[in-house]
């Protein structure tokens, strides 16, 4: 008797191989899988289309854009989301969205610093090693920790280097070992965003510079730290948007992946 398949719900990669694989194996028929992929490509909320299989095309499930979406929002697309099984992260959330999420998701965890919701199913594996992240000063900090939930939820371990700053490179130098060792580097920093150009001189590994809006009057909400990382001397700089911690991290974490998984051009 042909084992019944799994009810329509979102696919990883993963999940599509092995249900193919049953199919080839005569465990599931064409009809039965075909009733399990019904959900692809989304789910019509009415005021969101949530993308289920993203996960299936990017490696990483679809992310959650908090700010400016209403709580009952908010609340609605996290409880939709951690139905699926898979890890669900919300940026830039605040306290009301967090409070309505509770009310559906009882898993969902709040991370003030780093304004992100959260729901991780029980991770079967340890979180991968390879990026290191870098903030120059703390208050950078809820960027920095913004791309370091990004990367908890995505699987990956950063290892954090804070307050390390240009005032005072002798606090850098020190890690100079562990930022060579990463296969990725994020540096996070506002100011004149400097950093970035002094990590990028010290490791082969790609630099994902992260402009924050942190500094005075010139600093133009982040924007002298941003011209600064695009006109950086030191090669290998790649740079995202201001204040954008969970797009450096998706980056980080996309090279990281395929270097672990030895995937080539070939």
């Amino acid at each position: 008797m042909k084992k019944e398949a799994p009810a329509a719900t979102p696919f990883s990669a993963t999940d599509l191989r092995a249900l193919l694989e049953r199919v080839a194996a005569g465990a599931v028929s064409i009809t039965e899988a075909a009733r399990a992929l019904q959900a692809m490509p989304a789910e019509e909320l009415g005021f969101a289309s949530l993308d289920h299989h993203r996960a299936m095309r990017k490696g990483f499930p679809e992310v959650v854009f908090c700010q400016g979406k209403t709580p009952a929002q908010v609340a609605e697309i996290i409880a939709r989301m951690a139905k699926t099984g898979q890890p669900v992260l919300g940026t830039r959330a605040n306290e009301a969205h967090y409070r309505a999420a509770k009310k559906k998701t009882r898993a969902v965890v709040f991370d003030a610093l780093a304004r992100t919701l959260t729901v991780e199913p029980r991770r079967r594996t340890p979180r991968a090693k390879g990026i290191v992240l870098v903030s120059a000063g703390t208050a950078d900090l809820p960027v920095a920790e913004e791309a370091a939930r990004t990367l908890e939820v995505l699987g990956f371990e950063a290892a954090r280097i804070y307050d390390v700053g240009v005032a005072g490179l002798h606090r850098l130098v020190k890690h100079t070992r562990a930022i060579q060792a990463a296969n990725v580097v994020i540096v996070v920093a506002g100011m004149e965003g400097a950093l970035a150009s002094v990590v990028g001189g010290l490791t082969a590994a790609p630099v994902v510079a992260v402009p924050t809006s942190v500094g005075y009057g010139t600093s133009f909400g982040g924007l002298t730290a941003l011209f600064a990382m695009l006109n950086s001397c030191a090669p290998g700089v790649a740079v995202v948007n201001i204040d954008n911690g969970f797009g450096a991290a998706y980056l980080a974490a996309s090279i990281n992946r395929r270097i672990r998984a030895g995937v080539s051009g070939d």
